[in-house]
């Protein structure tokens, strides 16, 4: 029996979605990373929870702060689908995983996403807790989640005209250039180093082949970082996973109302 393309896959997911949630079509898909899932309870009305695994193509959530599951939410006139995990391409499961959320929820309906993630920063101001708008990616995977000869525009991948929403919320908002590792470990401070001077500003281990994926899917596109802690090398302290997860506690209610506020207007 002939396996289903990548394609094919997040169509079953779509159509299982849709049975189990009730929603025939959402509008805005969400990705929440790595201290983010507190904010999930600010968006809206949740109207369904789903186990991701009761989905075709998913796998359990593997990392600590991520819980398995995908939310449908009403907000206003709108249905936001947000996925409370991801899958990290460091698990080796392979690029077409990382990004089934994202065609999963393309196949739903959805016609924007927000992507966000826990990262290290390379600005001494961006203290824990801090969110940055990605205004460009630089993917250090070695990898891309495309097939064959599909020569698809990355030119204006983080939509200008979401960045400027936001930071009519929110003027006080940075943004940065995402550069993602392989992972799972973190950076050495030399790497960083490197980070600085390709014209990097925040590390991490997500997002960017998402981000290529949704292009691909013809979807608008919103990157928010969560600024957990300084890059390697920047403190003179360890990093280690709890910090990030402790950060995001720290500054759930700014996300919440950031993405609450942001989220009717994509």
């Amino acid at each position: 029996m002939t396996e289903p393309s990548p394609y094919d896959l997040a169509q079953q997911a779509a159509t299982r979605l849709a049975e189990l949630t009730g929603v025939d079509r959402h509008d805005v898909a969400l990705v929440l990373g790595s201290g983010w899932l507190p904010a999930a309870e600010m968006l809206g009305e949740t109207t369904a929870e789903v186990d991701v695994t009761d989905l075709p193509g998913f796998s359990a959530a593997a990392v600590v702060g991520h819980s398995g599951k995908v939310r449908s939410v009403r907000a206003g006139d709108q249905r936001l689908l947000v996925f409370l995990s991801r899958t990290h391409y460091y698990e080796g499961r392979g690029v077409a995983a990382v990004v089934h959320g994202v065609r999963t929820a393309a196949a739903a309906g959805c016609r924007a996403i927000v992507l966000t993630n826990g990262c290290g920063g390379l600005k001494e101001t961006w203290t824990p807790g801090t969110p940055v708008l990605i205004s460009d990616h630089i993917n250090l995977t070695g990898a891309s989640p495309l097939y064959g000869a599909n020569f698809v525009d990355l030119t204006d991948l983080y939509s200008a005209r979401l960045r400027a929403v936001c930071r009519e919320i929110d003027p006080t908002l940075d943004e940065g250039v995402y550069v993602q590792f392989p992972g799972p470990h973190y950076e050495t401070p030399a790497e960083i180093g490197m980070v600085r001077a390709i014209g990097g500003h925040l590390a991490g281990m997500s997002t960017t082949l998402e981000a290529i994926a949704a292009r691909e899917a013809g979807m608008e596109i919103l990157g928010i970082s969560l600024v957990t802690n300084l890059a390697a090398g920047m403190s003179g302290a360890p990093l280690d996973h709890a910090e990030v997860l402790e950060a995001g506690r720290a500054a759930a209610t700014r996300m919440g109302d950031l993405l609450t506020r942001v989220v009717p207007r994509i």
